[in-house]
């Protein structure tokens, strides 16, 4: 009997070791042959113990990698800046080029990458549409039986014009802009001239924000004034000049960013010594062939860091999972679908409260607060 005991206290010890050394279990002991058997299964259960321990602490260990490598592209995105500067077509000449890449150096950012996308390649990508967003949408790549005007214009458009907005679809009355001049037999400046001929509130109504319908010749054009626009950019002759600039954020707010380095819409307005400034003042030695204005201004810029963002994607073939700014909202964890969507500056729920454009709720904002506010426009949607 105590012999007994002692060999059942020997075994136990061996099932303890077996647990700490698993390599171990595989050498069985001659000692304790009659029970093999038992042995075996507990050298078993003790490998499968250990080994799941090892794969939970592997894991572990992985997301605690995970979790630091977010962190990393989370501050990375805050700490710097980045933005998207283009010379409009008006303004492509050797002077203002040397004009604006100096004065992006002299505003302490460094120029990353520049180059000229022609008129061609603008056109045949659309890569003005994109930029415009719904703007274009609406003028050239949906169908007006595709949109959503709200109850009120439909209301107003019913008012305005006798006839109610479905039955002129039913008709084949309502055409975009693109479509419309093809129906009337015209071009992008024939159709703005015409459209600068109509009334608002009469022959022009409102629809909503970059939302308008126009009667011209006897049909309904939406955005007629689109085309114009875009043929600035994408005429034969046309390009633009790019710039991908960076500065840290710390350095420069992006606020004055765009009021004190770019200037305001309005190059009459525009700050002393900003480059929309100094074109206008200096436009005829510039090599300009006309006086700067409101839409002819020489110069866009990002309106914000998350406008520079889905600016290089369209303009420079920039994807998520390489931009600094990209892989920290991804990081942040803001969906890829999600960030993709909001390119098109939809209607969100903000966390303040209400609803709004995307677009205007992070205007002008610097990195590290423009993407904490990302964070909780994601969340509140």
């Amino acid at each position: 009997m105590f012999g007994r005991a002692l060999r059942l206290t020997a075994a136990k010890a061996r099932y303890a070791a077996a647990a700490s050394a698993p390599v171990a279990l595989a050498v069985p002991s001659a000692s304790c042959e009659a029970n093999n058997s038992t042995y075996a299964l507990a050298a078993g259960a003790a490998l499968l113990g250990y080994t799941a321990f090892s794969a939970h602490a592997t894991s572990a260990k992985c997301e605690a990698q995970n979790a630091r490598l977010e962190s990393l592209e989370v501050g990375a995105a805050k700490k710097s800046s980045s933005a998207f500067v283009f010379i409009k077509p008006h303004a492509v000449t050797e002077p203002v080029k040397a004009l604006v890449k100096g004065g992006l150096e002299k505003a302490g950012m460094t120029v990353l990458r520049e180059g000229l996308i022609p008129g061609s390649k603008i056109d045949a990508d659309m890569l003005i549409d994109t930029h415009y967003g719904a703007i274009a949408a609406k003028a050239v790549k949906l169908k007006p039986a595709e949109l959503s005007p709200s109850p009120k214009a439909l209301k107003e458009f019913e008012a305005k014009f006798g006839l109610a907005w479905k039955d002129a679809l039913a008709k084949g009355c309502v055409y975009n802009a693109a479509d419309g001049c093809k129906k009337l037999g015209i071009d992008g400046d024939g159709l703005d001239a015409k459209w600068a001929t109509l009334k608002r509130g009469e022959t022009l109504i409102k629809f909503g924000g970059g939302f308008y319908c126009g009667k011209v010749d006897g049909i309904y054009i939406i955005n007629g004034f689109y085309m114009a626009m875009r043929g600035k950019f994408t005429a034969p002759s046309a390009a633009i000049y790019y710039y991908v600039v960076e500065w840290p954020t710390a350095a420069l707010k992006w606020e004055d960013f765009r009021g004190t380095v770019l200037g305001a819409t309005n190059p009459s307005e525009a700050a002393p010594g900003s480059l929309r400034k100094q074109v206008l003042e200096s436009w005829r030695s510039l090599g300009l062939a006309a006086e700067p204005d409101t839409g002819d201004n020489g110069v866009h810029a990002s309106a914000s860091p998350f406008e520079a963002l889905s600016e290089r994607i369209n303009w420079c073939g920039a994807s998520l999972e390489t931009d600094t700014y990209g892989k920290g909202m991804l990081a942040a964890k803001i969906p890829k679908a999600t960030i993709l969507a909001w390119a098109n500056d939809p209607q969100v729920a903000l966390p303040e409260g209400g609803k709004g454009s995307l677009f205007d709720a992070l205007e002008d904002m610097d990195s590290d607060a423009c993407l904490d506010k990302a964070v909780k426009i994601n969340e509140a949607n």
